[in-house]
């Protein structure tokens, strides 16, 4: 033990912590779609889209994650018989901006372009998926 009474305190250098700032980030997946309802018409316009989804609670359902090329996420349940097109439906009914634009959905892991949106959600193994909005 030393004596440091009679010293001035000097505060310790913390320790280095990499990759701590925001940060950049480069090559976006997606450009950037400006969003120009509130939230509470947003809220509105999602909970809209969701009851206009017909679920049959006898049949098998499936929640399926949309990441939608806003930066938003959506959270619905179908039932395994519903159709890519219903998922495309749905998007366009929670966002209504997206109407205008034309956009492909795809499968996250591996990257799949949805393109026979005829397909239902078994059939294109579409179980408890995530699937991300591209904006083309």
């Amino acid at each position: 033990m030393e004596d440091h009474r009679d010293e001035d305190f000097v505060k310790p250098k913390g320790a280095f912590k990499a990759f701590t700032g925001e940060g950049q980030k480069l090559g976006s997946t997606a450009p950037q779609v400006l969003n120009t309802s509130s939230p509470a018409q947003q809220a509105e316009n999602e909970a809209k889209a969701s009851s206009s989804i017909a679920i049959d609670e006898s049949q098998p359902t499936t929640n399926i994650q949309i990441r939608l090329a806003d930066g938003g996420r959506l959270v619905q349940k179908f039932n395994h018989s519903h159709r890519i097109s219903d998922i495309r439906l749905f998007i366009v009914d929670a966002r209504p901006a997206m109407a205008a634009t034309s956009f492909v959905l795809m499968t996250t892991f591996p990257n799949k372009e949805l393109a026979d949106e005829n397909q239902t959600l078994k059939e294109a193994n579409l179980l408890n998926a995530v699937i991300v909005q591209r904006l083309t």
